[in-house]
């Protein structure tokens, strides 16, 4: 009887969180930012072939391409790496207010709603109007 009671007052809440996340502006954002990188890193592709095709000693086509290799390596991992940062912030962000929310609404427990065969209530689109 005494875990019947502890039950009804163990409130939980469930949260879709890839739908939170593919809802927030920032993510666009950061997602639209990341294909301009991603398309300047083509461009410099193509001119870097191009500036190679038209070298014609060897010795300077091969410094060439490894100085373009070189340089494209540091953008793409430059690149990778703001990319991941800026993510993190934003899972962090996304988690704290999921947590705030939770706690405002008093509950005890927040599941992610893939793991949720049955119950919870479902404080996604909640989450969504405060994830911006």
């Amino acid at each position: 009887m005494g875990s019947a009671v502890m039950a009804k007052d163990f409130s939980v809440a469930i949260v879709d969180v890839p739908q939170v996340v593919n809802a927030s502006a920032q993510v666009q954002a950061l997602k639209k930012d990341q294909q301009a990188k991603a398309e300047e890193i083509v461009k410099f592709v193509e001119k870097a072939r191009k500036d190679v095709a038209s070298i014609t000693d060897a010795n300077k086509k091969k410094a060439a391409e490894e100085k373009y290799n070189k340089e494209l390596m540091a953008k793409k991992e430059k690149m990778d790496q703001d990319y991941a940062a800026k993510l993190k912030a934003l899972d962090t962000s996304i988690s704290q207010q999921i947590n705030e929310k939770a706690k405002a609404d008093g509950y005890d427990l927040v599941l992610s709603k893939g793991i949720v065969l049955f119950g919870g209530n479902d404080i996604t689109s909640e989450i969504i109007k405060v994830v911006k």
